[in-house]
């Protein structure tokens, strides 16, 4: 049996925090902040960050519940669910979450840069590999969706 470690050091979950928190604000729209961590954690296979997201997501209506239902397949749902803007952030999210190639075309980063300014596009980028940082420490140690322990 392999045994994992629930611990994460109160300085780095204290920093992983503040990273996140700056990059929500920086990109000015909870919203879509709320559908990138989703979507990224989607990618990831994070079950405790998708509880946790999806949960904020539906606080206060954040995100309406049909978005939500249609944030995996958000390139088939239509322009009429997720705008330009949005589907201009998710493709960025996935590039940067997958890396297919090694890095992020060119293409995708354009069409993200077309509907951000220069600092929302980089808190964006920012939250975005803020959100992975915490999926890969949360899949790593099998952290289940829910605990208060980590």
């Amino acid at each position: 049996m392999t045994i994992r470690t629930t611990r994460l050091d109160a300085g780095v979950r204290g920093a992983l925090r503040a990273v996140s928190a700056a990059a929500e604000k920086g990109l000015g729209d909870p919203g879509l902040a709320e559908l990138v961590q989703i979507r990224a954690s989607q990618l990831n296979r994070c079950a405790f960050c998708l509880d946790l997201h999806l949960a904020r997501a539906r606080e206060g209506g954040a995100v309406r519940e049909g978005r939500l239902d249609l944030l995996n397949a958000w390139e088939e749902a239509g322009d009429d669910v997720f705008d330009a803007r949005e589907r201009a952030a998710l493709e960025l999210t996935e590039a940067v979450t997958v890396l297919t190639d090694g890095f992020v075309p060119d293409e995708v980063y354009e069409r993200a840069a077309a509907h951000f300014d220069a600092a929302r596009l980089a808190h964006l980028v920012a939250l975005i590999t803020a959100v992975n940082g915490w999926n890969r420490l949360m899949v790593a140690r099998r952290i289940p969706p829910g605990a208060t322990a980590w």
